[in-house]
């Protein structure tokens, strides 16, 4: 009888086992597309990313780079203020995206361009994303929108 229940606990463990190794691997597999790690330009310049890997670059929008081409074709280059990055990008920009104003876009590079299949910008006046915000900051570069130029 001992022996018994001994063989039954290691039964469900087992089990309990398999089923935590399967559902992490299912979980892996659901997410695999939704992790995109952030990078900012001067992090590509030193260390590109692999051909075709998805990631999120952020930074401000480069003055005077802005270039709206033919239909829904737009080009600039993202900065953070220790290299700079062209993007381009086809679609329907955000109404707050501009020269000067931080953004987020996801996307790859191709041929040394970042081409992106998104791209996300300051909901407001002062938000800048934490990413962005920490990138600029690394390279010394960042104004805090809340105090007034001097």
């Amino acid at each position: 009888m001992k022996n018994l229940k001994k063989t039954r606990r290691i039964q469900i463990l087992a089990v309990a086992g398999g089923a935590l190794v399967l559902s992490t691997l299912l979980i892996g597999y659901g997410m695999r597309d939704g992790i995109n790690f952030f990078r900012a330009p001067s992090q590509i310049i030193a260390e590109p990313p692999a051909a075709g890997e998805v990631f999120r670059l952020g930074g401000l929008v480069e003055e005077g780079t802005l270039v709206r081409g033919q239909g829904e074709a737009i080009t600039f280059k993202v900065t953070d203020g220790g290299a700079s990055v062209p993007v381009t990008f086809t679609g329907v920009l955000p109404d707050l995206f501009g020269e000067g104003k931080g953004m987020v876009g996801t996307g790859a590079m191709v041929d040394g361009v970042f081409v992106a299949r998104e791209i996300l910008a300051k909901h407001d006046e002062n938000y800048m994303p934490k990413e962005v915000t920490e990138a600029l900051k690394e390279q010394g570069v960042y104004r805090d929108p809340a105090q007034p130029e001097g």
